[in-house]
C-alpha cells in the first residue's frame, strides 16, 4: 500500500507476544514492517474497547484494510471509514469462510483456489465480494507454499481494489458457502481407513501445524511428506509395505501411500528410507493405534 502511493495513517496489529524457548516478547511481522516504513503502530489488546474506537474515529480514514487480524470487528468500527473495511481472504468466497481457508482447501483436495477482496460486515466472512483472483493448487503443494503464493496474489488484488474502493460489491450466495474452521490438534490424526489421496491432501494442508501423525511401536510418528502410489493392494489398511524399497502403507479402498519424510517421537525429521533402515522395519508392521 505504501509502495502504491497510499497514505497509511496507522497500522494496527496484535500486542507483542512471548515467543521461543526464552519466551521473550516478539513483534509481529506487521509491526516490524510498519516500523521499518516509519508508520505509527497501535497494539490494543481489544480493538472493540471504547478508547480504541475513539482513536479510530479521530483518524477519520477513507478506508480500512484488514488481513488476518485475529479479532472480531464491531459494527461501530465498520461504520467509521467512508468506503468501509476491505478484507483480503485466502479463498474464492463463499467457499471456505473462516480461519483456515488455505489449509482446508488443500485438505479437501481442491485443485483451484484464490483470493477474494470483500467489504466486511458483522458476519464471519459474509460481506459483499469486490474482486477475485484464481490460482491452481499443485498436487504436491503444502499450506505454507500455497500461502506464500496467495500472499503475493492477495497484495496485488488489494492494490487493484483500492483503485476504486467504493465499487459496488457482489453479495455472496450463502447456499454455496463452506466453512474452514480453526485447526485443532485432533485434525492431524491419520485414519488409515481413509483413501491414500485424502491422507496425502490432509498432510499437505495441515503442514506444519497440526501436521499429520500416527502411532508406530507405541510412539507418535509424525508424517511430514507423502505421495500417492498408483498401484493398489488388498492388504489391511495401516499395514507397512516395503521393508525393502520405498516405504509404503496400505490405506482404505485398496490404495497405497508412500511415506517420504517422517519424524519419530523425540527424534529429528528424516527420510522414510533412513527411518525404515534405522528401525529395521519389516513388512506388515502396523501403523495406527
Amino acid at each position: 500500500m505504501v509502495a502504491a502511493g497510499h497514505e497509511v495513517l496507522s497500522v494496527y496489529t496484535q500486542p507483542d507476544r512471548p515467543k521461543g524457548r526464552g519466551q521473550e516478547l516478539a513483534m509481529s511481522p506487521v509491526k516490524q514492517a510498519a516500523l521499518r516504513l516509519g508508520l505509527p503502530v497501535e497494539q490494543p489488546e481489544r480493538i472493540r474497547r471504547e478508547a480504541s474506537v475513539a482513536v479510530l474515529r479521530a483518524l477519520a480514514p477513507d478506508v480500512m484494510v484488514i488481513v488476518g487480524y485475529g479479532q472480531l470487528i464491531a459494527q461501530e468500527i465498520i461504520d467509521i471509514p467512508r468506503y468501509g473495511i476491505i478484507n483480503v481472504h485466502g479463498s474464492l468466497l463463499p467457499k471456505y469462510r473462516g480461519a483456515g481457508p488455505i489449509q482446508w482447501a488443500i485438505a479437501n483436495g481442491e485443485t483451484v483456489t484464490g483470493v477474494t477482496t470483500m467489504r466486511i460486515d458483522a458476519g464471519l466472512d459474509t460481506g459483499a465480494m469486490l474482486l477475485k483472483a484464481e490460482t491452481a493448487i499443485d498436487k504436491a503443494e503444502n499450506a505454507v507454499e500455497l500461502g506464500e503464493r496467495l500472499s503475493k496474489l492477495g497484495a496485488e488484488l488489494l492494490i487493484e481494489t483500492l483503485r476504486n474502493p467504493g465499487m459496488v460489491g457482489t453479495p455472496q450466495d450463502s447456499s454455496q458457502a463452506t466453512h474452514a474452521p480453526i485447526l485443532t490438534k485432533q485434525d492431524g490424526a491419520i485414519d488409515w481407513n481413509w483413501p491414500a489421496k485424502l491422507i496425502h491432501d490432509r498432510t499437505r494442508g495441515f503442514y506444519p501445524w497440526p501436521g499429520s501423525s500416527t502411532v508406530f511401536r507405541d510412539q507418535t510418528l509424525r508424517i511430514w511428506k507423502t505421495q500417492v502410489c498408483e498401484e493398489m493392494t488388498d492388504v489391511e489398511p495401516g499395514r507397512v509395505l516395503g521393508a525393502k524399497g520405498p516405504l509404503k502403507v496400505a490405506c482404505g479402498q485398496g490404495t497405497m501411500l508412500e511415506l517420504l519424510e517422517v519424524q519419530q517421537e523425540g527424534r529429528k525429521r528424516v527420510s522414510a528410507t533412513d527411518f525404515r533402515n534405522g528401525l529395521r522395519i519389516v513388512d506388515n508392521e502396523i501403523l495406527g493405534a
